[in-house]
């Protein structure tokens, strides 16, 4: 029993590894990354680090006033829903 228990465990574990391991994909109505890094720098950020799709919107990080925000973007207006001033 402790050996089937084991496999299972272990089965259980690349399963959910597996499934951590896959980027978010931007969806067919999301404006594209460059869209999203233009309107950006629209609203005078700079710098704009690792933009990627994450769970249902844009996610990076953007210099703006010598200052680094972690953003988050909405997919389709790209309106800022998040600009936290990261420390």
């Amino acid at each position: 029993m402790k050996c089937h228990l084991g496999v299972l465990t272990a089965i259980g574990f690349c399963a959910i590894a597996s499934t951590l391991a896959i980027a978010d994909q931007p969806g067919a109505d999301w404006i594209t990354k460059d869209q999203a890094i233009q309107k950006l720098k629209s609203m005078s950020y700079t710098d704009v680090r690792k933009l990627d799709a994450d769970d249902g919107h844009w996610e990076g990080d953007a210099v703006k006033d010598d200052k680094t925000y972690e953003i988050h973007m909405d997919p389709k207006t790209g309106a800022l829903t998040k600009n936290e001033l990261k420390r």
